[in-house]
């Protein structure tokens, strides 16, 4: 026991309980086990290595993993952690985020609302050093499955803000033949161009809700990730112009651990001058080919239930089912005095 890293939290009464900060990648193979243990429990998939949580934590953005998280040990055995870190929506609201994994033998003990409160005092102190009159939340995703910690963050007064559908296209047969817009075309991304692949969809996005700046470190990250496969993808090209992009990729490790052929439609995006025109609906139809090409026998994605663009609709036009619903809870903080 290292007395330097111990953390003053208010402890449930579970005998040989302590907490303590993070201590470096000597922790990662405990968070793994958590985090592993804790998906399998609720029925979400997860598959994630040791080098992908190392990868991870090398890109963090608005967070000190020494000071922003938390390990729970039971007789020097950790049982469960957790992190804060923040984002800001543009010139908007400050989005402070926070989770709390922990052990299911665990759960039910106090242990992870400890937790969960430990990283609000936290995030209020973060918060007192940004703008005082600009809207603060703290969000927390919570996945369908864990019930657990959506009763927990209910009981704490947190409400459902917004929905996210994970959704698969079961096979790949009956593709659509879309043809891609007059003028339009689709060619391969060469190495120098994925940085500018990366600021389109950035600006894409920036219609979306929620959305918050991309960050060069998460852009270096991304090209080191397994998933990161630039022969899959489908960008449409309008000259020099990128007009938009599916960036498809395929998860081995997660097809191998659930036995499947599952491809990723994912990043889907279409810049403003060229929307209205079909180009995503064409693009999403060339993927699914690319991914049955592959050896895929389906394909899958994610969603904002709610999402401006009508994608939901598309998707489900396009053979997507919805098998899963995420709900993003927020919580507001108090609003400070300019």
């Amino acid at each position: 026991m290292n007395p330097a890293d111990s953390l003053k939290v208010r402890r449930p009464d579970v005998i040989g309980l302590r907490f303590r900060r993070f201590r470096g990648p000597e922790d990662y193979p405990m968070m793994h086990a958590v985090t592993t243990a804790c998906k399998n429990a609720a029925g979400i998939e997860y598959a994630d290595s040791l080098a992908d949580i190392a990868r991870y934590y090398a890109h963090l953005v608005n967070c000190d993993p020494v000071q922003d998280m938390i390990f729970a040990e039971v007789e020097g055995q950790v049982v469960g952690y957790g992190r804060v870190w923040w984002e800001r929506e543009g010139e908007g609201r400050y989005l402070y985020q926070q989770f709390v994994h922990i052990l299911p033998d665990w759960q039910g003990q106090g242990i992870r609302r400890a937790m969960l409160r430990h990283n609000e005092r936290r995030i209020a102190e973060i918060a007192a050093g940004h703008e005082a009159a600009i809207p603060k939340f703290i969000q927390v995703w919570v996945e369908q499955g864990d019930t657990d910690w959506q009763q927990l963050v209910e009981e704490e007064g947190y409400t459902p803000e917004r929905y996210f559908f994970e959704m698969v296209r079961p096979h790949l047969d009956a593709i659509p033949d879309l043809p891609l817009p007059a003028g339009l075309e689709v060619r391969r991304v060469p190495p120098e161009c994925y940085y500018r692949v990366w600021k389109t969809a950035e600006e894409a996005f920036q219609d979306h809700w929620g959305a918050t700046d991309w960050h060069d470190t998460w852009f270096e990250g991304w090209q080191k990730e397994p998933t990161f496969q630039p022969h899959l993808w489908q960008v449409a090209w309008d000259g020099d112009e990128i007009a938009g992009m599916v960036l498809n990729f395929i998860d081995e490790a997660q097809n191998e651990k659930y036995a499947r052929q599952r491809g990723y439609t994912e990043t889907i995006c279409v810049r403003r001058p060229w929307r209205r025109r079909g180009l995503a609906r064409a693009l999403i139809a060339r993927s699914l080919r690319v991914l049955k090409e592959a050896g895929m026998t389906e394909a899958a994605l994610g969603v904002d239930a709610e999402n401006q663009s009508r994608a939901l609709r598309l998707y489900e036009d396009m053979g997507f089912r919805t098998i899963r619903r995420n709900t993003v809870y927020y919580k507001p903080l108090p609003q400070e005095s300019p």
